[in-house]
């Protein structure tokens, strides 16, 4: 597998950003005029930067002076305050508060040219005609194909004020070129990729993100899982960054028996935040099983911390990222802003989970990392853990602080890094566009077929792998995955579905024959 440990540090890093990044959100306001009264120390770096830019012998921007000079400040503080220039601000803010204004397709950019994988269900293009598969050639008088455009974000021209119209020439194979007018309108981002019944009593719901509109998403799909029957409930956090803390708060709610402590936040002047569960649970009696693993972060930790320390669930699965930090937003006045760490929060037992950072942020990342050299990932054992930060739940059960959320039912990872190699293989775009490519040639069939249909009709052959591993290299990237044809098929199949039916349909079949979810069957058959 050394296609795998090539990019293990690639994927591991995009999974540690998004844990790292991901913070709670909460509106700055603070009377107090001294909060930017005059200050001398706050005047001598005026000072130093107006003289560098009038003095200095050659010309500078003093912008990226004070960019530099405002993350310097920020990484000595802790490894979540952080510094968001403008020019990255309003993607995160739209993904954080679950929509955007736009036209409501995923695409492809497939030789130079924006093409549709899919429509965004009850969107704008899907009401206006369009289709998987459809080229999108021109946005009113913008051209849109072409290698440059491509890099320079298409995306952002689609884009647009709510209920403004735009004017797409769109290419459709057997019907050619033809103009289409879409309605923009709210596109949401989703942050429940699947909701389903896993036997006849266990429902299951995976949950990416905690966004504005994550509780919405979610109390819509617990509510359909209740009505087909289920009496018992999984919640997949695996690999969620976190978030805003008040969906946590409220998902968890819905299995907490009224008045009990869900979490409480601490300042550095001692102030208390208790946060309470409330009347409104509609999940107080079945059974609960939270999946996490080493990249579940932040608000992730607080459901399933409040969930384990009171006693009303299992924990499956590996040591969560240990985030404990609570982060405040605040605007700087020209576009751009800061996250900066304001309080702690802790379990109902008194617990942080957040690990150390007091040897800097370096280390603190890198502890990420030794979780595979000292053995953690695939032995409960190897969990380093400290006697004076042990912690009893009411019911007796003895858990840990100081780092994460260690689950009560361990599941080790897979150590051939086979599952690593495929999901690098998603996140690349490699098997994406290998599949879109497939599906393209076929179209028409694809876009009739229903998701059980497909599910029925459509086996992806020894043939369909190899040609996949045939693409990845010409395109410089050999993959070995010998007696690992099964899972390549599965993950190619999964990507079919995903792209035809939505992510609902990938995690269906992708989840087949998951350790966590086996285990989780298995526990549930037996209590």
């Amino acid at each position: 597998m050394g296609y795998s440990k090539k990019y293990l540090p690639l994927f591991l890093g995009l999974a540690v950003g998004a844990g790292v990044f991901l913070g709670s959100k909460l509106d700055f306001s603070n009377p107090s005029a001294k909060l930017f009264s005059y200050n001398p120390k706050k005047e001598k770096l005026n000072r130093l930067i107006d003289y560098i830019d009038y003095e200095y012998v050659d010309e500078i921007n003093t912008d990226s002076i004070v960019e530099v000079t405002v993350n310097r400040i920020l990484e000595n503080l802790d490894p979540h305050s952080i510094y968001i220039p403008s020019e990255e601000l309003e993607g995160i803010t739209e993904n954080m508060q679950g929509d955007f204004i736009g036209i409501g397709v995923s695409y492809y950019p497939y030789r130079d040219t924006i093409s549709v994988i899919n429509t965004i269900k009850g969107g704008p293009s899907e009401k206006s005609g369009i289709k998987a598969g459809d080229r999108i050639l021109m946005a009113d008088s913008d051209t849109l194909y072409g290698e440059r455009l491509i890099r320079d974000g298409l995306a952002n021209r689609l884009k647009g004020e709510l209920n403004s119209q735009v004017q797409l020439r769109v290419y459709r194979k057997g019907k050619g070129i033809f103009d289409v007018v879409v309605k923009r309108g709210r596109v949401p981002i989703q942050s429940v990729d699947a909701a389903y019944m896993l036997d006849d009593k266990l429902g299951y719901v995976k949950v990416n993100r905690f966004a504005e509109t994550t509780y919405k998403e979610f109390k819509t799909a617990l509510d359909e899982l209740i009505d087909k029957g289920a009496e018992n409930m999984v919640i997949d956090l695996r690999d969620n960054g976190g978030g805003f803390i008040a969906p946590a708060l409220k998902m968890a709610d819905e299995f907490l028996k009224d008045d009990v402590l869900i979490m409480f936040t601490k300042n550095k002047k001692g102030a208390i935040e208790n946060n309470f569960a409330t009347n409104k649970g509609s999940f107080e009696q079945g059974k609960v099983y939270v999946l996490i693993n080493e990249n579940s972060a932040s608000a992730s930790e607080i459901f399933a911390g409040a969930i384990q320390d009171n006693d009303r669930g299992t924990i499956v699965g590996r040591r969560s990222y240990g985030k404990g930090l609570v982060q405040r937003e605040m605007a700087l006045g020209d576009g751009s802003a800061i996250r900066l760490t304001i309080s702690r929060y802790y379990t109902p037992t008194g617990r942080s989970i957040q690990k150390p950072y007091a040897n800097g942020n370096k280390e603190y990342f890198n502890e990420y990392m030794e979780r595979y050299k000292n053995g953690e990932l695939q032995n409960a054992d190897s969990i380093q853990v400290a006697d004076s930060l042990k912690f009893k739940t009411p019911g007796g059960k003895i858990v840990y602080g100081g780092g994460g959320i260690i689950p009560d039912i361990f599941v080790s990872k897979d150590t051939t890094r086979v599952g690593e190699t495929l999901d690098y293989m998603l996140r690349s775009g490699r098997m994406g566009g290998y599949v879109f490519e497939e599906l393209d040639k076929n179209r028409a069939y694809y876009n009739d077929l229903s998701e059980d249909e497909f599910n029925e009709k459509i086996n992806i052959d020894d043939t369909f792998a190899q040609d996949f591993l045939k693409y990845s290299r010409q395109r410089g990237i050999e993959i070995e995955l010998k007696n690992y044809e099964d899972q390549l098929k599965k993950y190619l199949k999964a990507t079919m579905a995903q792209q035809l039916f939505g992510t609902g349909a990938f995690e269906r079949i992708i989840n087949k024959d998951d350790a966590m979810i086996n285990k989780v069957l298995s526990l549930s058959k037996e209590e």
